[in-house]
């Protein structure tokens, strides 16, 4: 079939792997979200941005309601919610954000991925001075008058209005707020029913540290194993090749 199929099944196998992960999180943030208010989106924002959110990546509906059904049983153990931060090679700030059922398990892998990539594993709040948590949103831009709705989010706490690309090369306008403005700028963005790719708390960082494509390359390696770590929810660094 020759290497043109080969390339094709090497990146669908990719693409399956990631939206696998992705259900998996979001699945974690349905738990905790009906865990902490209950299991109607209507009263609770945080799992009717969860459940946003699954609806974004294409996660399947009868997913999304067992995680709801599984997180009201209260029988059913929730997930408790953790922060690493360490160091990668060269200098490289690395921030973590974890949800997991068991808490030695966790820290004993992610220290051990420091360990074998030649970083170092920090305590907690050593890099609040690198990252800062803002309230982050995304949606397809399309034709939509974005300097019109700037001036509209002013009064919503919006701190930057932007355009990045997704992985289609589709144009995605990025709304971001302060942490605490993430309520309020959610209900305004829902009232102007302008549909949400995502919407999360992101970790954002205030200073870079350059590095050679050689050293992108072993840094790369510790973001590799964290990523694919089931207890990982998302992770953050402050690198800039």
């Amino acid at each position: 079939m020759g290497r043109a199929f080969e390339f094709r099944k090497d990146r669908k196998f990719k693409r399956w792997a990631k939206m696998a992960v992705q259900f998996t999180r979001i699945g974690k943030e349905i738990v905790m979200a009906v865990k902490d208010g209950g299991g109607n989106p209507d009263t609770n924002s945080r799992l009717r941005t969860a459940m946003q959110n699954a609806k974004a990546v294409n996660m399947p509906k009868d997913r999304v309601e067992a995680a709801i059904k599984r997180a009201s049983n209260k029988d059913e153990s929730g997930y408790e919610e953790f922060v690493y931060e360490g160091y990668a090679q060269h200098g490289v700030a690395i921030l973590i954000e974890t949800a997991t059922d068991n808490t030695n398990r966790t820290v004993a892998n992610i220290r051990s991925y420091f360990s074998k990539t030649g970083g170092s594993l920090g305590k907690t709040g050593s890099l609040d001075f690198i990252f800062n948590r803002k309230s982050i949103f995304r949606f397809l831009a399309g034709e939509r008058d974005l300097e019109e709705l700037e001036f509209e989010l002013i009064d919503f706490g919006l701190e930057e209005l932007y355009l990045e690309a997704d992985e289609e090369g589709n144009e995605i306008a990025v709304v971001q707020t302060t942490f605490e403005d993430f309520g309020i700028m959610q209900k305004k963005l829902e009232e102007l029913q302008i549909e949400l790719k995502s919407a999360k708390l992101e970790r954002v960082a205030l200073s870079s540290t350059t590095v050679t494509e050689e050293q992108a390359a072993d840094v790369m390696k510790l973001l590799d194993k964290l990523e694919d770590d089931d207890d990982v929810q998302a992770v953050y660094n402050n690198m800039t090749e």
